[in-house]
């Protein structure tokens, strides 16, 4: 499904990437964990891409990461950045907005589950992106991610901002879905689930 085949990446004269071989497969959970500044996010940025390999090739779902075919693989991919970077405006608004953009109807029922599964009143779907809290807003990031529903999810830090309870939940829901996903996380609660694999960078 996603495979890194001899890959080199260096910014300013330093090795972030020296020839990394990484093969993740259909439906497969992986746990990417590394000190900080050792290229985790640059391989969520090289995923969606935003960056260009010094040598060697990306492939996701047998495309090549190129220009031709770029847009086709950032169709499959729901990316949740760490800092979850969420449009201004009515929260309501922005969710339907993102739905019909992909083409995702009908959504109702499930909008309404998935907000009492979060711990999210439906009255909060009347705010502005900018009142929420850090928790509230990762939240609102993984129901944008859960609606979506894309064959492929890139969540760096996806439960940094919850509570224990809610992160359990959370991780266990994840882990749970017919879907290829790659965790960046310094969060123990990952490694307690056995479908979990674990790549060690640096």
């Amino acid at each position: 499904m996603i495979r890194f085949e001899s890959v080199c990446l260096s910014f300013q004269d330093k090795n972030i990437f020296d020839n990394l071989d990484l093969n993740i497969q259909k439906n497969e959970k992986v746990l990417i964990q590394g000190r900080s500044g050792i290229g985790k996010t640059s391989l969520f940025k090289l995923l969606l891409g935003f960056g260009k390999v010094d040598s060697g090739n990306i492939i996701v779902n047998r495309l090549k990461i190129d220009r031709i075919h770029i847009n086709k693989i950032r169709e499959q991919i729901f990316y949740l950045s760490q800092d979850i970077d969420l449009k201004q405006g009515v929260i309501g608004d922005l969710i339907d907005e993102i739905l019909q953009a992909n083409s995702k109807t009908n959504q109702d029922n499930n909008l309404n589950e998935l907000l009492s599964f979060l711990e999210l009143e439906p009255k909060l779907l009347e705010q502005n992106i900018k009142d929420l809290s850090g928790g509230e807003r990762q939240r609102i990031g993984l129901l944008i991610c859960f609606l979506l529903d894309r064959p492929v999810w890139l969540l760096d830090e996806p439960t940094s901002a919850l509570d224990g309870a809610l992160k359990n939940k959370v991780a266990s829901f994840i882990l749970e879905q017919n879907k290829t996903i790659v965790i960046i996380s310094h969060d123990n609660v990952w490694k307690q689930h056995k479908a979990i694999k674990i790549e060690r960078f640096g």
